[in-house]
Parts: C-alpha cells; structure tokens; sequence
C-alpha cells in the first residue's frame, strides 16, 4: 500500500479547478498530512485546459509529484491530456451523465470510477459545480479519511455564503463519499491520518506578506500583475487589520517611487511586481541606491520575455535584476527556496535594508509565490533592527547626511527632525547632499563618495551567511540550484541514495553580494556537478562562473513554463553518473 497520494484535478477555466484542488489539500492538511499542491492555469478567464496536482503523505513532501493516482476529469479532453500520466493502479472519477470512457481509452491497471452526478445532485439543483464536490467526497472516502473533516472544510470554503449553499454542497460530497463507500470501498492506500494535528498551509506570496506585516511593513504599493498580485490582494484584504497602508498606483514606475517615498519617511516599505513591471521600475531602483533610502522589492518571475508566459514559472530574470538602473551602486537580491523561506527572507529584508540603507530584492517565482504547501509554526516576533539613526536636533553643525563612514552607513535621518535639514537628489552629491556636477565635477569626490557607498557591501557580505551542502561531502554528483529549485533538488538527493548513488545539494539564497570563495571552496570537492535552473541560458551558472571562475559543463535547463519534476532531476543525475 502507498503512504502517500497525487490527486490531479483537471478541466477548464470556471469549472472549479482550484476551489475543488484547495478544498482537497485543506481536507489533507487537517488530517495531518503534509500537502504540495501546484496550480497549472491559462491567462484565459473561462475555457482552456487547468489542472491542479496535491500531493499529501504522512511524510513531508517537497514537489508535486511525477506519477497521478487519482484524477478527477471534468471534461473528455482531460482524460485524454492525462491518462498517460497515471500510475498503475491509479483511478480516474468522471461525471457519467456526460462522459463515457470506452474499455481500451486508458491503459490497463488504470480503475474508472464513473459517478451519476445528476442523479446525487438533482434535489439540490443540479448546478454543474456540484460534479466537483460529488467527486471529492467520492475520493476522501476511498482514500478512508473523516467526513467531519469534508464538512469544516465546505463550511470554511462557503461560510461568507447563505447556509442552503453550504448544505448543498454538504449534501452533495455526502452523496459522493456513500457512494463510493457502497460501491467501490476503500483504495489501495495506507495514509497515516492524525486528526489532532491541523498543519497549516500557505503558498509563497501570503508567506511573503506576513514576513512583511511581522516585520513591521507600514507602506505597500503595487500594480496588479501575475504572479505577484496575491500579495496585493492579501495586504488589501488584512490592511486595516496590521496597520498597512495600501495603494493600487496607476503603474509599476509610480509603485517603486512611492515605496521610495515612504521609505524616506520612515515607514518600512514594500512593492512587489514581475519581470515586466519590475523593468519599468528600474530607473527609480537607482535612486534608492543613490540616494540611500531602504526600500524592498519583491519581484515574482514569470517567462519571458515581454509579456511572455503570464500565468507560467520560469527563472530568467536573473541578470535583469542584476542590471536594474544604471552604474554601480548597493543593493542586495535574495532567492528564498521554501514558502517558511519567503516568510523569513522578507523580514530578513527590511532588516538588511534600513541597517544598510539600500534596495533589497528578493526573488521568487510562479511556482513559489503560488503553490500551496504544508509548513511548519513560523515565529511571528521577529528580530526588528532599524539600523543607524541620527540624534534629533543635531550638534548646530550642518548635517551631513551621507556622512563618510568605516562601514559606509551614515546617520539617518527623517523628515521634520530638527536640524537634519539635507539634499536627497539622485544626482552625485557630497556628505550633505548638494550636488557635485551643476557648475564642475568634482573628480576626486565622485571617487570617495562612491567608495563610501560601496564599501557596505564588505560588511554585508560578511553578515550573511556562507552557503553549505546538504547531503554527503564526498558525493557522487552535486547538484546546484537557487530559488524554488530547492524542493526538488532536495527530493532528488533522497531518492538517488534508494538507488545507492550519492548527492548533495548548494542551494544559492544570496545571489548578491555573492559567496565566491566559500562557493569556490565547495566546488572543489565536487566529482560532478549539475546546475538546475528554470530558464534557457543558465543564468546562475554563469554568474557562479563569473564570480569564482568555475565553469560547469552539464545543466539541466527547463523554460516551457513549468516546474521540474524529480523524474526528470534524477534520470539526468544518474545518466551523469552512470557515464563517468
């Protein structure tokens, strides 16, 4: 019998896919298994092929999983886009008042489970939703798990609804959950159900705005774009409630600027956006560096490029962030790798922003800004450090905001503090601000002051933390990834050691400044090494080849706008190792 399940819940744009798919993790996750679930969808609002895929075990599970047990098919067409995908003792649960699968149509093993659907939904009106609740109360009750959990999810999921809505639906998964207990029993499935454990469950933009909200975010600015725009909608809907100020700008360019703004004022401030909107905001990027004022942007990649893939996960907006605005200047760029990651980094964020003063980037994706995912009690008082603040009222001298320093940090000050009168201007200025290039340039000012800003990144660098290997030192392969890599790569080291093969794994969270020595040192030690990246050029191997002059020959690259699966990590990994 298996420990775990992939349930597949597959139709088109409307149907229902991502409520059914939901309410299937929740129902798992309140029975105290742990949960990955990926949402594949179309950037149409109705029609087009959606999927959703859970995973649930009692073991922790860190992908989607290559092989569906059960899908629930809402339309001709996605028995025949998926079937291949199933395992051998897989099921397929379909609506058979309007589909008819023929003996042959799927591959043999593969069980049908057809489900009159009209008949269980007809005193309750029939509505064609409803196939979807029919069929998750059939699959719970094969699966053998509680119906008093079903229930305190459909009441959760339709409780802002009239109550003869949440009985239908009851009802309904009621009809479908006896059925399938009378006529099929229970599946060939031993999951280990704990019902005094309710594991919480959250996708990277929710763990993103509450990293925020714990460290002490009083400003948020967007522009609604996908993937990033679930932390808009989370900020808007908790705003009141944590103390946010929110503001929908008229565009990508207003929504940095303003971020910059509140910065300037004191308040922690944050934006968010994707590739497309980010390229827009990079002049202002500059000025936060210019004029050094902390500020975070989270930027959730998508493919690319132009408005490319909206609704797919790729990592290619790697070397687009890297050059964001002109010249050199400070800032930081952070690749969280889990959904309790994307919680802690953007804390992390505001941290190192206002103790640096500088733009803090932190780097997702679609796939971790919005798969769900099973976590564990994340710490919500977080260390706050406001970093290095001027005396109000100054010493009657002028005050010199940008002062040179030992680290590179000068006192800060915020508007309306006596005497802290400054220019802030994205032009190069002196210690106090005013310009240096109206009437002459002065050369050898330009010089300190731009070593002055720079030479924060010496004590940056020395604050974060080196990264490590997972797994054994003298592996067979080491694998190396960044960003929402991390799961996968870390369920390819545990099976490749079923099969007696070795692997560790470098993950990659600060992309800037960057770890070359420590990253250099580890390298060394490799017998082979394969990068796993989620673009078409190998972004993170070339910047690990320009920052340590290692050079890594096999890579395993992906950009049709879907996650790696671990079948294809470890089938490449063995393939490099069976071959010397």
């Amino acid at each position: 019998m298996k420990s775990e399940v992939v349930v597949r819940i597959a139709g088109a744009a409307g149907d229902g896919i991502a409520s059914t798919g939901e309410s299937f993790a929740r129902i798992a996750s309140r029975s105290g298994l742990h949960i990955f679930a990926y949402n594949s969808y179309q950037s149409v609002i109705r029609g087009g092929s959606v999927w959703l895929q859970v995973r649930a075990g009692d073991r922790k599970v860190y992908s989607q999983g290559d092989i569906v047990d059960f899908l629930i098919a809402l339309n001709q067409d996605e028995v025949n886009r998926h079937a291949p995908l199933m395992s051998d003792v897989a099921g397929i649960l379909y609506n058979s008042d309007r589909m008819k699968i023929p003996d042959g149509e799927v591959k043999p093993g593969v069980k049908l489970y057809p489900l009159p659907v009209k008949e269980m939904t007809a005193k309750y009106g029939s509505n064609p939703v409803m196939q979807n609740t029919v069929a998750l109360g059939a699959l719970t009750r094969m699966l053998d798990m509680n119906f008093d959990v079903v229930i305190s999810v459909i009441k959760d999921t339709f409780g802002d609804k009239n109550k003869a809505i949440v009985d239908a639906n009851i009802g309904v998964a009621r009809g479908g959950y006896d059925y399938a207990g009378s006529k099929w029993g229970s599946a060939d499935f031993k999951l280990k159900f704990d019902y005094a454990k309710r594991r919480p469950v959250m996708t990277g933009n929710q763990a993103i705005a509450m990293g925020a909200v714990a460290a002490g975010c009083k400003f948020y600015a967007a522009y609604p774009m996908t993937p990033a725009s679930s932390i808009l909608h989370w900020m808007a809907a908790h705003s009141d409630k944590c103390g946010v100020v929110v503001k929908q700008a008229e565009d990508e360019i207003a929504v940095l600027n303003m971020a910059i703004g509140a910065g300037f004022a004191g308040a922690r401030a944050m934006c968010a956006t994707s590739g497309g909107g980010f390229a827009l905001m990079t002049e202002a990027v500059g000025l936060a560096g210019m004029t050094e004022t902390p500020v975070v942007i989270v930027t959730s990649q998508r493919g690319g490029p132009s408005t490319g893939l909206p609704t797919k996960t790729e990592q290619g907006d790697l070397f687009q962030v890297f050059g964001a605005s002109q010249g050199d200047f400070p800032k930081i760029i952070i690749a969280p790798s889990t959904v309790e990651d994307c919680y802690y980094a953007t804390a992390e964020a505001f941290n190192l922003a206002e103790k640096y003063q500088l733009p803090v980037i932190i780097m997702s994706d679609l796939y971790l800004s919005e798969h769900m995912e099973t976590i564990s009690n994340i710490n919500f008082k977080v260390a706050i450090d406001r970093g290095l603040m001027a005396n109000n009222g100054g010493d009657g001298q002028q005050f010199k905001r940008y002062a040179f320093t030992e680290t590179g940090v000068s006192p800060r000050s915020l508007p309306g503090m006596e005497g802290m009168i400054h220019v802030a201007a994205s032009d190069e200025h002196d210690e106090t601000g005013v310009l240096i290039s109206d009437v002459f340039t002065d050369e050898e000012l330009r010089v300190k002051i731009m070593n002055k800003r720079m030479r924060k990144m010496e004590f940056v660098l020395k604050e974060l933390p080196a990264p490590t290997l997972y797994g054994p030192a003298n592996a067979d392969i080491t694998l190396i990834g960044w960003g929402s890599t991390y799961s996968v790569l870390r369920e390819t080291v545990e099976t490749l050691a079923e099969d007696d093969i070795t692997a560790n794994h470098l993950q990659i969270r600060y992309l800037w400044p960057f770890h070359g020595d420590a990253v250099t040192k580890l390298l060394a030690k490799s017998k082979r090494i394969l990068d796993v990246e989620g673009n078409y050029s190998g972004q993170l191997a070339r910047l690990i080849r320009m920052e340590t002059g290692v050079k890594i020959e096999n890579k395993l690259l992906k950009y049709d706008g879907e996650p790696f699966y671990p079948n294809q990590v470890v089938k490449k990994a063995k393939e490099l190792v069976t071959s010397g």
